[in-house]
Order: structure tokens, then sequence, then C-alpha cells
């Protein structure tokens, strides 16, 4: 089963609400924001020489709705000028280190 990939969470984040579910807000292109995603309770045993991938994409269409990739106060009512091209960034750099926090259980 050498290759074999096995989707263990999928989940739609959606970054207006990067700070608060409450108060959404546009994302600045080019800044560098922090984004804290909790995979909830997604058990699953890694064993040695198991490889982990994580995927970041603007949107998964056809699977669930369009992402314009411009703010819009409902992306339900977005007319076609909001959609956009959009460049995701996942910096790993000494100023801005990204991880994967995962626990250990004995």
């Amino acid at each position: 089963m050498s290759g074999y990939e096995l989707m263990i969470v999928d989940d739609i984040f959606r970054g207006r609400y990067r700070k608060s579910f409450s108060a959404p807000e546009p994302i600045t292109p080019g800044k560098v924001e922090e984004y804290t995603i909790d995979l909830r309770a997604a058990d699953h045993v890694f064993k040695k020489g198991h490889r982990i991938m994580v995927q970041v994409q603007s949107t998964w269409f056809p699977l669930y709705d369009r992402n314009p990739q411009k703010y819009v106060p409902n992306i339900y009512k977005a007319k076609a000028s909001d959609y956009q091209t959009a460049i995701q960034k996942i910096y790993h750099t000494a100023s801005f280190a990204s991880c994967i926090e995962l626990p250990v259980m004995k």
C-alpha cells in the first residue's frame, strides 16, 4: 500500500472567522495571519513511517460552495465580478513558523 492516502479529517474553515465567529472580517492580501484550527476528536494512530499531509485550499468546489476569494457580506449573494484568483501561502520560517501539534497517547 505504498503511497496510500487516507483522509482523517475534512473540514471547512472560512478565513473570515479566523479571529471571531461573531465578527467576520476580510483577509488583507499579503499580510501574514495566524490561523488556529482545531481538528476536534480526530483519533487516529500514526505508526512509525507514516507521514502526515495537510491540504490548504481556497475552495472545495464542487463538493462545497464556491468561494469568491473576495470579502463579501454573504458569499451566496456574490456577483460574478466578486470572483477572483487567490494565492495561499504557508510560512515556515523562524519568524513565521507553521506547526502541527499532535497529542501523544501511551
